[in-house]
């Protein structure tokens, strides 16, 4: 690249510009342009006036003609003044107690991570230019509304020549005009009509009246009265702002167009605060877990990741102490925060509920279906169930809250539950009597309409209006909508027809929107969930992140806390990262076990994050759910009775080392759970098979989804460095090492980009910082490979661009700099200027 010269450049005129102006001023020749326009007659042969000369070296001019401009009497206007530039700091805006940093120290992260954790923490540089409001950039954009005051107010000049002050009055020879106001002048003009307008020709000197003499015209009077009087009169209706009269610049003609840059903030959006107040079932015999998520119907998206919650009685609590050692308090909130960058009027709210694993999910709800006067009976197999197998989960029932409908106003929701009769019940939405308060006085609004369980309107006529909102109408709803308290009296019970859980869920949340036999055939489960739903306030107290990191205010230790729930946004947000993040999502999808010999039906999946190959050697880095620690070493996925080929929907939140290694991987054991007590049996898990995945590998964090084989027997040593589908020698899988297991990786990082180009690019930066320059590249490659990394940038995925800008900028401008050094300075300036300047114009 050094030796190629840009084509702007090859066109720039090798003649000085002062040579061209010395030629065209000691030529007489005449200055037309030619009819071509490319040269001026008698100088085609010398200047081109197509050719680009060169600009103007202001510092090297500045320089050599340092003493003239000292000694120029205006030479205050001639430099740029001392005091123009200021440089400030402005402390950055956290929400935190703290900011949020990686948990290893700071000396011992990579030097990536590292500017990361700086770029996140280090308060604002601003550079400010005291003058530039008098700029034209800050002058037309900022001036527009004083001009139009101005108008208003100063006083209108008026002029002799501009005034209407005659009228025709006599005959066609003579043409005189009289005054239309009829007041004597002095200076009665008249004119003819083809004269022109102010020239002297239109004065009648004949019955024109002479002026008045001037008093003290001849008389000898010193220079400084004079100038007194000069300056006084002056003075005298002096107009203050004459230049700002004048009229601004065709947009198309403004050279100057620089933007003030705003102090970047944390991306938040619309926010809604739900809480949990009453959650129980008719029949309470067993615990019951709680999530909740935002998903859009029409996109068939998830938009959030779960909230967990735990509204069982300490009764129902003390039947798994032997499974869970201890709740940390993070993990007994009751209430969560959902972001909405993207509202949807196809938003809804499901709400999924979980059991301990007992067997068939038919047998295990029909005590809940059915009044079952045994109860004795059914809570004593659930006590066994919860002492054997509290640590298995069971999917059991779900139901889901149509947003639209709450911001709409709706008052009832009327469930059709088809054939059972008996476990009808009825949804209603309680509007507050203030927006400021869960606790203030409730009254129901009766008079705003209904809505089936299926999601058929039957409103008044001003709300068909609302169906066909756009989303900034909808968004601004959502910030403004009257809190309700919404109370839900039964649920649907799970489907296990197809146990395609997630594809499933989307045809029922369609479904829910319009009058549908599908949804008769569901049967339901009676019970009670009462949810507080509002505009989230601008500093909610007992607040935690994602991160369970404590937000302002955090009055004391005493208050149950409040979460931030992570957005999954359907579509790219483009706003920088403002603050370190580094959360990895797993969901496993699907598995197939039908090919393998021996009991392998009731199967769960455990995921473990390992940073090396020993049990030990589990990382306490995943996300506790609900009533247990707030991090675990390992996570289950929920059983499917007796199915060989079980879907999934779990999702396992990790929060990643700030430092991955080839080491860290994913391991995935599958496990048969004994549902039924066998004496042979010392523990309800056998292993059926194992996997995993590296998630770091190549410098680059693996995400998306993946196709895995499984190997019957545990890996053999050093496995975690070797990816799955090598078929490794002596090892067992199942169905032949074919892909029969399905996860997902879905990060939300602000250290790792997610980008070829860009994660390419940082890894040279952080080989140059170390000065290890790998071996595949050398030193006599190192600068054609840097160049064509920078070049690269362009190529970059757009939101990760964004999202990364800072942190490239930062490095392309430090390259620019301070370039590097191996053996000579690189020569990379030209290279930089280019990558910047594709950057800007693919970001504005």
């Amino acid at each position: 690249m050094a030796s190629v010269q840009r084509a702007f450049a090859q066109k720039l005129s090798k003649q000085h510009a002062a040579d061209v102006r010395k030629q065209i001023a000691t030529s007489s020749y005449p200055r037309d342009l030619s009819k071509s326009g490319s040269s001026i007659s008698g100088f085609s042969s010398l200047v081109s006036l197509c050719d680009t000369v060169d600009p103007l070296d202001y510092e090297d001019f500045i320089q050599q003609h340092q003493l003239l401009l000292d000694r120029d009497p205006l030479h205050h206007v001639l430099d740029f003044p001392a005091n123009d530039i200021k440089v400030v700091i402005i402390p950055r805006k956290i929400r935190t107690q703290s900011p949020i940093v990686p948990e290893e120290p700071l000396e011992k992260l990579c030097p990536h991570v590292r500017d990361c954790v700086h770029l996140y923490t280090a308060d604002w540089v601003v550079v400010n230019y005291e003058y530039r409001h008098l700029s034209s950039s800050s002058w037309i954009r900022d001036r527009g509304g004083e001009r139009h005051s101005l108008v208003q107010v100063i006083p209108r000049q008026v002029f002799e020549v501009d005034q209407e002050q005659i009228v025709y009055l006599g005959s066609a020879e003579d043409e005189v005009f009289k005054p239309e106001s009829g007041a004597s002048s002095a200076r009665q003009s008249i004119h003819s009509v083809d004269t022109p307008r102010g020239s002297w020709a239109s004065f009648d000197l004949r019955n024109s009246v002479s002026d008045p003499p001037i008093p003290s015209l001849l008389e000898r009077v010193p220079p400084e009265t004079i100038d007194q009087l000069n300056e006084v009169r002056r003075q005298d209706e002096r107009q203050s702002a004459l230049f700002s009269l004048y009229p601004p610049q065709d947009e198309d003609d403004v050279i100057e167009k620089r933007i003030p840059a705003e102090v970047p903030t944390e991306h938040i959006v619309h926010r809604i605060l739900v809480k949990c107040i009453q959650l129980k079932l008719d029949l309470e015999v067993e615990p019951i877990f709680a999530s909740m998520a935002l998903y859009d119907a029409k996109e068939k998206k998830k938009l959030s990741e779960n909230f967990y919650f735990d509204m069982n009685s300490e009764a129902l609590k003390r039947m798994l102490t032997s499974h869970i050692p201890y709740s940390d308090i993070s993990t007994l909130s009751r209430s969560c925060i959902f972001d909405v960058t993207y509202p949807s009027s196809d938003m809804f709210l499901v709400i999924k509920l979980e059991k301990v694993l007992q067997g068939d999910i038919s047998e295990c709800a029909e005590p809940y279906v059915k009044d079952d006067k045994n109860r004795d009976k059914v809570k004593a197999n659930a006590v066994a169930a919860c002492e054997r197998l509290g640590k298995y989960r069971m999917p059991f029932a779900w139901t889901a809250i149509y947003v639209m409908n709450i911001i709409n106003g709706v008052n009832s929701l009327e469930r059709d539950s088809g054939s059972d009769k008996e476990s009808t019940g009825s949804n209603s939405l309680d509007r507050k009597s203030s927006s400021s308060s869960f606790d203030q006085f409730r009254k129901r609004a009766s008079d705003m309409g209904s809505l089936t369980r299926r999601g058929s309107l039957e409103r008044r006529s001003n709300s068909e209006k609302r169906r066909s909102w756009s989303p900034e109408d909808f968004g601004s709803s959502l910030d403004t909508f009257r809190p309700v308290t919404l109370t839900v009296s039964s649920f649907f019970k799970q489907v296990t027809e197809n146990n395609k859980l997630d594809e499933d869920l989307y045809k029922f949340l369609q479904d829910l929107k319009r009058p549908c036999s599908v949804m008769k055939k569901l049967k339901c489960i009676p019970g009670t969930l009462k949810l507080d739903i509002s505009p989230c306030p601008e500093e909610p107290k007992y607040c935690l992140t994602p991160e369970l990191v404590r937000l302002h205010p955090y009055p004391d230790e005493k208050g149950r806390p409040t979460k931030e729930v992570v957005e999954i946004p359907p579509r790219e947000v483009f706003v920088p990262h403002y603050l370190y993040r580094n959360l990895l999502f797993v969901y496993p999808k699907e598995v197939n076990f039908a090919s393998r010999a021996g009991s392998a039906r009731n199967i769960a999946v455990k995921v473990q994050l390992m940073c090396g190959e020993e049990e030990t050697q589990a990382l306490p880095a995943i996300f506790g759910k609900s009533s247990c620690p707030d991090y675990a070493t390992e996570a289950y996925t929920t059983v499917s009775y007796h199915n060989k080929s079980p879907d999934f929907y779990d999702e396992m939140k990790i929060k990643l080392p700030a430092n991955l290694g080839d080491q860290h991987h994913l391991l995935f054991t599958f496990y048969h759970i004994s549902c039924q007590r066998k004496v042979e049996q010392t523990t309800a898990e056998t292993p059926v098979g194992f996997t995993w995945l590296p998630v770091f590998r190549d410098g680059r964090l693996q995400t998306g989804e993946f196709c895995l084989p499984v190997m019957i027997e545990h890996p053999p040593p050093n496995y975690s460095y070797i990816p799955p589908d090598v078929l490794l020698p002596g090892t067992k899988w199942v169905d032949n090492h074919k892909g029969i297991f399905v996860v997902n990786l879905e990060a939300v990082s602000s250290v790792h980009t997610q980008d070829k180009f860009l994660d390419r690019f940082l890894s040279l930066c952080t080989v140059l910082e170390e000065g290890n320059i790998p071996a595949r590249i050398g030193e006599a490659n190192m600068e054609p490979e840097l160049k064509a990394t920078i070049l690269d940038l362009n190529h970059a995925k757009m939101e990760p661009l964004v999202k990364f800008l800072p942190l490239i900028l930062n490095k392309l401008i430090l390259l620019l700099v301070k370039p590097p050094v191996i053996g000579q300075v690189m020569n990379i300036g030209q290279t930089l200027f280019e990558a910047m300047a594709m950057l800007v114009r693919n970001v504005t």
